[in-house]
């Protein structure tokens, strides 16, 4: 029989996932949940079922922190040094196909670096026409990392360094890696930058820094706006990007030892450029939350399209290195979904029908459940479930059945029958996880799941 019923509420408030109403509205969304289990990283090319809402591996050698834009016609993509100090390649589309160019797009290095770890560019155009590069190198001085700039006629180069000093080096705080430049809608320029800190024990900060229309020239001081405070995030935050969404800054970074799979993306958001930021509560993408299907995903950039909004960023490769995917990105009420990427909503906090919340469920996420779903006209309605494009993609349900024999819900999207999911048999408070295909439309989508065979509770649904 069903889990004996705990008092709590008739109907649970509809705030779960990417809702951002009421007091919720302060924290960014779930993002990303973390299953059971995960199957090891995809071969590079390998296709399933699943192939059309993985990520794309678009660039298949090594190519790490991948920057891209779109200049005329033509996307370009520059990486971290691997053969060259700055490795480029051009597509007619994000998706491909791609081409390696040759060339070496920043022949020559600053009068004080060195080469061999020259890092993480990032190209944008100037008002004047002109492009400039940030570009992180080794300050043969010091030994640490340091930022420098270059500029070009060209997108493909070749650049010319600035000056004959970096244009960011505390070396106190560790120095600076992983440059980006953001231009606001009112046409203010910023430069967002990483102090090393974690290289020398330190604290480490992303940083904002208002730059005048030449990029270089600086206006003011670096405002301190994210630091690694997580323990999630293993000591490390790195990458940062920002792009935006309506009236809200969206800040993404990397976190975690880049070398294994516990390297993932988060974000955190704010109404302002300067902060303060509120990190999300999940990271937006993991190894586990790509079920694998991307081996520690990070060093991301936003590619803002008309044709469609993308996630560009690398991971790891059975041949070593890590290569350049692609993944369709939508926003959630200015929070970032990423196609392919598992999003947790909490059952709990869904519209219940005659049906009931149970706390200190033992095990489960949050610590409660919906229980008690054991009546014809019984449900779970999960709703603003938001995918960026249309089409096929899996529902997790995290669920418990204590019954003598498989049970059942039936599953409805936006209102039509979807058929039915199945739950073995696990025992009460031990958490598994049952999988079924839907279509969603692009946008925001209901899932109701009722009553069918037998008697199970749900913890959560995760949509990916």
């Amino acid at each position: 029989m069903s889990r004996a019923l705990v008092t709590g509420p008739a109907v649970a408030a509809l705030a779960l996932g990417l809702l951002t109403t009421g007091p919720a509205a302060a924290r960014p969304a779930d993002g990303a949940g973390t299953p059971a289990s995960a199957p090891a990283p995809a071969a590079a090319g390998e296709l399933s079922a699943q192939a059309a809402v993985r990520p794309s591996l678009v660039l298949d050698r090594d190519f790490p922190d991948p920057d891209v834009s779109k200049f005329g016609d033509t996307y370009y993509a520059y990486a971290t040094n691997e053969g060259k100090n700055l490795p480029w390649a051009t597509a007619p589309d994000p998706d491909g196909s791609w081409t390696y160019r040759s060339t070496d797009a920043l022949p020559n290095l600053g009068a004080w670096a060195q080469e061999g770890r020259t890092w993480a560019p990032d190209v944008s155009r100037r008002a004047d026409g002109r492009y400039l590069l940030y570009y992180t190198a080794w300050h043969a001085a010091s030994g640490r990392q340091c930022i420098g700039a270059a500029l070009a006629d060209s997108p493909g180069g070749p650049f010319a360094p600035v000056g004959t000093q970096p244009l960011v080096c505390p070396l106190t705080d560790g120095g600076a890696i992983d440059a980006s430049s953001f231009t606001d809608t009112d046409g203010a320029r910023y430069l967002v930058w990483k102090n090393d800190g974690n290289a020398i024990g330190a604290t480490t900060w992303i940083h904002v820094q208002r730059v005048a229309a030449d990029g270089i020239t600086f206006e003011g001081g670096a405002t301190q706006v994210l630091r690694n405070d997580r323990a999630d995030e293993a000591g490390i935050i790195e990458a940062p990007v920002i792009t935006k969404v309506g009236d809200r800054y969206v800040l993404f970074y990397s976190a975690g030892p880049y070398t294994t799979n516990q390297y993932g993306t988060s974000y955190a958001v704010s109404s302002s450029i300067t902060g303060p930021y509120t990190k999300a509560f999940r990271f937006l993408m993991t190894t586990e939350s790509l079920d694998g299907a991307v081996g520690g995903p990070g060093g991301a950039d936003v590619l803002r399209d008309t044709g469609g909004d993308k996630l560009v960023f690398h991971g790891h490769r059975d041949a070593g290195g890590r290569g350049m995917y692609v993944a369709d990105l939508g926003w959630a009420n200015g929070n970032p979904v990423v196609r392919g990427s598992r999003v947790r909503y909490e059952a709990e906090r869904g519209t219940l029908n005659n049906c009931s919340v149970r706390e200190n469920a033992a095990g489960a996420s949050d610590g409660k459940v919906v229980a008690y779903i054991d009546h014809a006209d019984s449900s779970v309605d999960v709703g603003s479930i938001y995918v960026p494009t249309s089409g096929s993609y899996s529902l997790h349900v995290g669920y418990a059945n204590g019954s003598v024999e498989t049970a059942t819900h039936t599953v409805a999207v936006n209102g039509a029958s979807a058929g039915s999911i199945s739950y073995p048999v696990t025992g009460w408070d031990s958490w598994s996880q049952a999988s079924k295909d839907v279509t969603l439309r692009a946008g925001w989508n209901t899932i109701r799941l009722g009553k069918g065979i037998a008697f199970a509770e749900l913890d959560f649904i995760e949509v990916a």
